[in-house]
């Protein structure tokens, strides 16, 4: 072998070794606590060590110490599986749970909190039964709390009684956790299907959160949106029957929605909007599905409802004030 080609094969060895590494460590410290934790990294730096060591004594001997530590820290982290019961934080220790029967779908675990603060909040969990021939409408509702490129989607169902039902798909935090983006890629969080009233997931970004929130009407056919209704009542069954991982980029509350909207279109372009979920709207009016009227950027003014729900009053009818003129 060369000289160039000599030093390419050991950038790659030490490349993949430290990235290697740099996972799993972090996979380490995110699931392990205390002296598991010091153990398992101590153990993750002789594996390096040792991988290095083997390389310089026979280069395939460093790959093969290499393979054998990654099968180790592979068949660990298959341990870590979903789980439906832990002592998850109220606002997200239930997910909703559907029942059909015809036209007919009863939702059970509907969330309808009477928040106080961004923390405070009366528990309340009701149950509702919709008819899908009663159901007229569907908004797209995106807030926005920090990167103006990054929002929280959820979708909202209204039907002809004038009551909304919202789906949110949601990390399910531990009472005792934060989200955070990393811990997202490694299996730290669940992901739950809330169900819940505009007036406790909506109000709550728009009047405690004080996030920037939209809600833009989304312009389906009755078929469609039975479809799209039907998809999140088939994601509630799916994840009462089999818990699932919330991953920060695969399986978010935007991708876990596109893979809903394939019901609708099987053939859904994926999209770079899908990753910067505020730029949804660009992406609905390119599919052709963007309600309202106007340039794209007056229905992006029109669609802010954030100063509307404030200035509402706690006994307005919350659902008309933010589509109010």
């Amino acid at each position: 072998m060369t000289r160039p080609f000599r030093f390419l094969a050991h950038l790659l060895f030490a490349l993949t070794v430290l990235a290697g590494a740099g996972w799993s460590g972090m996979a380490l410290w995110l699931h392990l606590e205390g002296p598991a934790r010091i153990a398992a990294l101590a153990a993750l730096a002789v594996a390096l060590c040792l991988a290095f060591a083997a390389r310089l004594r026979q280069r395939r001997l460093g790959w093969a110490v290499l393979a054998a530590s990654a099968l180790a820290v592979a068949g660990w982290y298959m341990t870590i599986t979903p789980s439906q019961d832990r002592d998850w934080a109220v606002d997200v220790s239930r997910g909703v749970k559907a029942r059909v029967a015809g036209d007919l779908v009863t939702l059970t675990d509907l969330r309808d909190f009477d928040w106080r603060s961004p923390d405070d909040a009366t528990h309340r969990w009701t149950e509702r039964t919709v008819d899908l021939a009663q159901l007229e409408t569907v908004d797209m509702i995106t807030s926005v709390w920090d990167n103006p490129d990054i929002a929280h989607l959820l979708v909202s169902f209204g039907f002809a009684d004038g009551e909304h039902v919202v789906f949110s798909v949601e990390i399910r935090r531990e009472a005792d956790e934060a989200f955070n983006e990393i811990g997202g890629f490694f299996r730290q969080f669940e992901l739950v299907l809330i169900g819940a009233t505009e007036e406790d997931i909506v109000k709550l970004r728009t009047n405690y959160r004080k996030e920037q929130v939209r809600l833009f009407p989304v312009a389906l056919s009755a078929e469609h949106r039975r479809a799209l209704f039907m998809a999140y009542v088939e994601l509630a069954q799916q994840l009462e029957a089999q818990p699932r991982f919330y991953n920060t980029l695969l399986a978010n509350c935007t991708t876990v929605v596109y893979g809903l909207a394939q019901a609708l279109k099987a053939d859904l372009p994926i999209d770079r909007r899908l990753i910067l979920s505020a730029r949804l709207p660009e992406y609905l009016d390119s599919l052709g599905v963007l309600g309202g009227n106007g340039s794209l950027e007056e229905r992006r003014a029109a669609a802010l409802i954030t100063d509307k729900a404030q200035a509402a009053g706690d006994d307005a009818d919350y659902s008309a004030a933010i589509r109010a003129d």
